[in-house]
């Protein structure tokens, strides 16, 4: 094994241990070499055999005891890759696990197993007793019971110590994880839940393939512009950039169109498009990436924001941005092309879909508000109207401060911030809880995902149709669902809603509830806050996210191993 080395058979890890704790931790051969000066001189060997991950009072205490059973104390630990209690363990590694119990007083021999159990070892080391914990006593586990055989065939004797100190390293471990992270244990809800499994979230995304998808909005171009080392100018007082390589993402709803063909669906795209070659331009590059266009023809050009950077950090925005001014005829016919969008049948529909489609509506028509001036509140009322009808499901989502969110109704899902849904409700300081009930009484609405930064995300829906509906109960609270923040050092955040926002709502097209299709959002969210730059998300982007999240140990519960695929919230 890689942790032979020295005279004993110890390489260790780290500085030089003092010589007497090191030359405790032994290999097989010098144990075995030991054990036999140990039997020549007519003493009696004790062993004892775990994993050791925290060395607790309990630990202390049945070590002592064993100690007491005989003249010398063998520990043998059971090294890292055999170590079966869940992902994220051991905590700590096989070699400080030795160091730790070499360092104790009453250990006269500490040795790293390779194998799973200590059956082989005692084989060989055959000591006088060997001792277990009380817990142990009616085990009737067949990994233990082949090692009293070992021992017992060997003229051994398999004692068990008193267990008046019981602790548990996994029960300690788990507390300590869940303290020092307070969404850990909330992950493991989650991911418990069989809505939320890997087979069950696959089977959401597979769903979601060949749905028509009509997203209407402003299409933006986000220019990322990196710059070398910035310096402070010499005249004042002022940043010097120095600009290296522009690159270009389409943003706005062209993202969200995008977004949607990577996860398999197909969209058409309703916008206002300038006719020149940078409108030419967005429209073939979007049909490439499968994305059927139909643009209102204006002169406004197609908006840019500009971002610098020193290596990822943003250090200035710059808006090149003339807001639309549309005549009612245009308008108008903004909303006629969606309509007609959304209501028309789709030829060439996968049969696998036929039973599930109803005839003159799309799967989903997501509108998105970036408060550019293509919609003003009475045509975003208008449009959301229009809709409704040709629509299965209807979701939305706005950004900035001109945008419009109380005009859009009758919504299924709508994605804003907190800030965004606090500004729209012009409610500060109210629990978040009664602010989304305030948006959705209003409006008409069925669910709000609210964005929270780096606190995740909430979920809030009506209650359905039945008996606490009919009994009042919607008059006074909504539904909720926590979904904590997957990615907890974010990359870059630039269109991490509008990834939110495609995967939830084909998710709810799909028939999904309402937390399957916020966490679908959620992991599609932290796929794109890993990257710089907008780009679309995939399908396979996201099956690779949610393998992540049910194969760490933030969110690894036994229940849903069968199933994994190989600012501070105010109350109410």
């Amino acid at each position: 094994m890689s942790h032979r080395g020295d005279q004993s058979g110890y390489a260790g890890g780290g500085a030089a241990l003092p010589p007497e704790i090191a030359a405790k931790i032994v290999d097989r051969r010098t144990l075995l070499a030991r054990r036999a000066a140990v039997r020549a001189a007519g003493k009696r060997l004790v062993q004892c055999h775990g994993c050791f991950d925290i060395v607790h009072p309990g630990h202390i205490r049945h070590l002592r005891q064993a100690r007491a059973m005989g003249d010398v104390l063998l520990v043998s630990i059971t090294g890292d890759p055999a170590i079966r209690k869940g992902a994220g363990r051991p905590l700590i590694p096989e070699e400080l696990r030795a160091e730790n119990l070499a360092a104790l007083d009453c250990v006269d021999f500490v040795h790293i197993e390779a194998g799973a159990t200590a059956e082989d070892l005692l084989d060989a080391v055959r000591p006088d007793v060997y001792v277990k914990g009380r817990e142990y006593e009616t085990n009737s586990d067949p990994r233990f019971l082949a090692e009293r055989r070992a021992v017992e065939r060997h003229g051994g004797r398999v004692v068990f110590s008193s267990g008046d100190v019981v602790f548990s390293s996994t029960t300690l471990i788990s507390a300590l994880e869940r303290s020092a992270d307070p969404y850990h244990q909330r992950m493991l809800q989650l991911c418990s839940d069989p809505r939320l499994s890997g087979p069950a979230l696959y089977a959401t995304l597979q769903a979601c393939r060949g749905r028509r998808v009509v997203v209407v909005g402003e299409c933006i171009t986000d220019t990322y512009i990196v710059c070398d080392r910035p310096e402070v100018a010499g005249e004042s007082p002022v940043l010097t950039l120095r600009p290296l390589e522009a690159r270009q993402y389409d943003g706005g709803a062209a993202v969200v169109a995008k977004h949607a063909a990577a996860l398999g669906a197909r969209p058409v795209l309703v916008t206002a498009l300038p006719e020149s070659d940078d409108g030419e331009a967005l429209r073939a590059r979007l049909r490439a990436e499968g994305v059927e266009v139909r643009a209102v023809p204006v002169k406004t050009p197609v908006p840019e924001k500009q971002r610098f950077l020193v290596g990822p950090q943003k250090v200035m925005k710059l808006d090149l941005v003339e807001p639309y001014v549309l005549d009612s005829g245009q308008s108008e016919a903004l909303r006629r092309l969606a309509h007609e969008a959304a209501a028309e049948s789709a030829p060439g529909d996968p049969l696998d879909l036929a039973d599930d489609r109803e005839a003159g509506r799309c799967d989903a028509a997501i509108i998105t508000d970036f408060g550019l001036g293509l919609f003003s509140p009475t045509t975003l009322r208008d449009l959301t109207r229009d809709l409704r009808p040709v629509s299965r499901v209807l979701a939305g989502d706005v950004s900035g401060r001109k945008s419009s969110l109380r005009a859009m109704e009758s919504m299924d899902l709508v994605c804003p911030s907190e800030e965004e849904l606090r500004d729209a409700m012009r409610l500060q300081s109210e629990g978040l809880p009664l602010v989304a009930w305030r948006l959705l009484e209003e409006t008409g609405g069925r669910a709000a995902v609210v964005t929270l930064g780096g606190d995740g995300l909430l979920a809030f829906g009506r209650l359905p149709d039945g008996a606490d509906a009919e009994a009042g109960a919607w008059r006074t609270r909504v539904t909720s669902e926590h979904v904590p923040a997957l990615t907890p050092i974010p990359l870059d955040t630039l269109g991490c809603g509008d990834a939110l926002l495609a995967a939830a709502s084909l998710a709810l097209s799909s028939g999904a509830d309402l937390l399957p299709a916020a966490f679908l959002g959620a992991c599609a969210a932290s796929v794109q806050v890993q990257r710089l730059g907008n780009t679309a998300v995939s399908s396979a982007d996201v099956r690779m996210a949610i393998a992540r999240l049910h194969t760490s140990h933030l969110s690894y519960s036994p229940a849903v191993r069968e199933h994994a695929p190989s600012k501070a919230m105010r109350a109410s």
